[in-house]
């Protein structure tokens, strides 16, 4: 089975290839074809090249300054486009990991790989940590669509709740809505309907609205949100995790004191920073699709990479797309039903 990497246009392709590398000497039961320059990625590898890693060479790059669907008809050659046609062309091709623009990955993955029949828009979902050790919150949507009718809302809870529920074992993952209070009647419009909806739907746990603040107390395993307000809440966690990172080394190193206090705090204060570091988390998923596509940061690096070709390999273990896909016909036929 393959594992598509399309490493051109992030900004850290030589990360994301070693990433590669390292996830083909863990995962030896799957390949892993890195798309993009072949000299480029070869030089990088150097001579411990794993057996199960393979290159397909990409000249070209689909850039943030390209416009995606011009880009996608004009760059055949580009790795992203390259990837997409290995990924719909194999059929043990299982997914597809891109660090590049990510308007022209949804874009592309929408166009090409095509939505699961029934959804109305595909849709980015990520995980970040939460107080409760070892549980993450996944966040829906991330950053696809910044405009979201309240009906595309309930359906990204219900795919995101097939997700979690698919790939955590979570019988009834427990749903909130972002919201700038937690009272039923908060929130513009587009949330009020979007409550209605999801209150309505007996098949999720819909615990309500969710102001941002208790986004990571661990008490929702799913956050519903359009992809405006979605990039924005998570960006604002990985950008507080890294202040607050950076101030405590200050702190640690502050004094001699402080010094001698952090050499007791060590082991704790790596723990908190490999708990807060996003990277770990790999990307988000782009549910709706009708193979695996995952969208990480443009800044992946080696972990991040690896991490999210590991995600992968568990969303084919539990069947996500399949299980998507017969959510969305149970509800397609519910809908028909109730009209």
């Amino acid at each position: 089975m393959k594992i598509i990497v399309d490493i051109g246009a992030c900004d850290n392709p030589a990360k994301m290839v070693l990433g590669a590398v390292a996830a083909a000497n863990e995962y030896k039961d799957y390949t892993i074809v890195v798309v993009g320059d072949e000299q480029f990625i070869k030089s990088t590898i150097g001579a411990k090249m794993p057996s199960n890693l393979a290159i397909e060479h990409a000249p070209d790059v689909i850039s943030n300054d390209d416009t995606p669907t011009r880009a996608i008809r004009q760059k055949p050659d580009s790795s992203l486009v390259k990837a997409i046609n290995l990924l719909n062309g194999s059929d043990d091709a299982i997914g597809l990991l891109s660090g590049g623009s990510t308007g022209a990955v949804l874009t592309g993955a929408t166009l090409m790989v095509g939505r699961i029949k029934g959804v109305h828009r595909p849709m980015l979902a990520c995980f970040m940590p939460t107080a409760i050790d070892n549980k993450l919150v996944c966040v829906a949507d991330c950053g696809a669509n910044v405009d979201s009718k309240p009906e595309f809302l309930a359906q990204f809870a219900v795919m995101a709740n097939l997700y979690v529920s698919a790939l955590f074992g979570i019988d009834k993952p427990r749903i909130g809505l972002l919201s700038v209070g937690s009272e039923d009647h908060k929130g513009d419009e587009r949330s009020k309907a979007t409550f209605a909806l999801l209150k309505q739907n007996a098949e999720l746990n819909f615990a309500g609205n969710v102001e941002a603040r208790y986004a990571l107390t661990g008490e929702y395993d799913i956050i519903i949100t359009d992809g405006f307000s979605g990039n924005v809440l998570i960006k604002s966690v990985e950008g507080t995790a890294k202040l607050v990172m950076s101030k405590l080394k200050e702190a640690m190193l502050s004094s001699t004191k402080a010094k001698i206090g952090a050499l007791f705090m060590k082991k704790a204060v790596y723990g908190l920073k490999d708990k807060m570091d996003y990277h770990a988390y790999g990307g988000a998923a782009f549910l709706g699709v009708k193979k695996i596509v995952v969208k990480t940061h443009g800044s992946s690096n080696e972990v991040s990479t690896k991490a999210s070709i590991r995600n992968i390999i568990r969303m084919h273990k539990n069947n996500i797309v399949e299980s998507i896909k017969s959510g969305m016909a149970v509800e397609t036929e519910t809908e028909s039903a109730g009209e």
